[in-house]
């Protein structure tokens, strides 16, 4: 009976797979090309980000106006401030304090001139010298948002920070890919993307404020049937975190901003829905979510849990443990080498700068990574509160 919960669990999970991957093919949302100029500025949230900044700024100069690229900072005295200078960026001084990525840029959306497209960039970020030249084109083809190819700068210090960056491989290459090619919403996650400006315009600022802002676009782009894009020749490089400690404070704020998110936009979802069916595959996958992931990583956990409790009563009984104990050894190696089957997939098909020796050593560590989302998604559950807290970055260069 027990067997049968699992299994249940499992085969639910799998078929809301299927479902989710059917409504994404069925998606109607028509995009319609933009004659508008292509004038744009470039907006960095960088509170104490001296270490990196100069990095970004100077792969900006390449193809960007620098006095339309605007350094948002929380004290003038920040030595941020002076290599802003150095590149004739423009600083914007926030008046609030209010701690989450949403207030700053809602702050300096609120201070400048309108443009057609704004970019938002991470302040440990690099641009690639056509990265703009590749966004001109996914803007003139309309789209409301286009999402550039999360690159890394420091893939190669350790198998945290190489872990770390597959995070987007998942996102982009097993995700959004998918979806560009079913003109289904994608999914924006962070930075390195563009908003188009008619949009701001409507907002008056930046209305996402939730611990995952960029997550919550994503939901509000696909409730009001918003055009999005990836673009994976749009490249750009970020930082990861090169200690696990970091990994799980970064991944744990991820999930309690994910369910966050929803919990604001999903009945609005699901109400539009019966109502509206323009969209309606990327609504449809939008309210699945994770919960098909769910749904099997429920079932797996449950049916290890019946194996060790099973061994550990015949231990106790002095009875065979052969049984519980090959039982869970198979279902453990099962679960590893689907998940090395993926990061291989996502491996093979991404675009990483990862060297050959880092990508061996991922296949092997990625499914152990990948298991301590489990550990994120409990601590996050548990938590009442998750604040944002800054994760230091030191890599100036790609």
């Amino acid at each position: 009976m027990f067997d049968l919960i699992c299994l249940t669990f499992i085969v639910v999970g799998i078929i809301l797979l299927i479902f989710g991957n059917i409504s994404i093919r069925k998606n109607k949302n028509d995009v319609v090309k933009n004659n508008d100029d292509y004038n744009f500025c470039v907006l960095i949230p960088a509170r104490d980000e001296s270490k990196v900044i100069e990095g970004l700024l100077k792969s900006l100069t390449l193809s960007v106006n620098m006095q339309d690229v605007y350094v948002i900072v929380e004290d003038m005295s920040d030595k941020t401030v002076d290599i802003c200078k150095k590149y004739n960026a423009t600083v914007i001084l926030r008046t609030t304090k209010k701690q989450r990525k949403g207030y700053a840029l809602d702050e300096a959306i609120k201070q400048i001139k309108d443009y057609n497209l704004y970019f938002i960039f991470d302040a440990d970020n690099i641009v690639d010298k056509n990265f703009f030249k590749e966004m001109k084109k996914t803007y003139e083809a309309g789209y409301d948002i286009g999402v550039g190819y999360r690159n890394c700068k420091n893939g190669n210090d350790n198998i945290i920070s190489a872990c770390s960056s597959l995070t987007f491989s998942m996102i982009n290459t097993l995700g959004n890919d998918f979806r560009n090619k079913h003109n289904s919403n994608v999914i924006v996650s962070g930075t390195g993307f563009y908003i188009k400006g008619s949009w701001i315009k409507k907002w008056k600022g930046y209305p996402f404020h939730t611990l995952t802002e960029d997550y919550e676009l994503s939901l509000y782009s696909i409730l009001n049937n918003m055009t999005s894009y990836y673009n994976d020749k749009a490249i750009f490089y970020d930082e990861q975190p090169t200690k696990y400690k970091q990994t799980i404070k970064q991944r744990v704020r991820w999930i309690k901003g994910y369910f966050e998110a929803r919990k604001k936009y999903i009945p609005l979802i699901v109400k539009d829905m019966k109502l509206n069916k323009q969209n309606y595959g990327s609504k449809y996958s939008v309210c699945l979510g994770v919960r098909a992931f769910i749904y099997i990583v429920i079932g797996v956990l449950l049916y290890l849990l019946k194996n060790i409790i099973m061994l550990f009563i015949n231990l106790f009984n002095n009875k065979s443990i052969f049984i519980p104990l090959i039982s869970l050894i198979l279902i453990v190696l099962s679960i590893y080498i689907i998940m090395m089957i993926i990061t291989i997939k996502m491996i093979k098909k991404d675009k990483l700068d990862l060297n050959y020796k880092m990508k061996i050593k991922t296949i092997f560590y990625n499914p152990i990574y990948l298991t301590t989302y489990v550990y994120c998604a409990l601590k996050a559950l548990f938590t009442k509160q998750v604040v944002w807290d800054k994760i230091e970055h030191k890599v100036n260069k790609k």
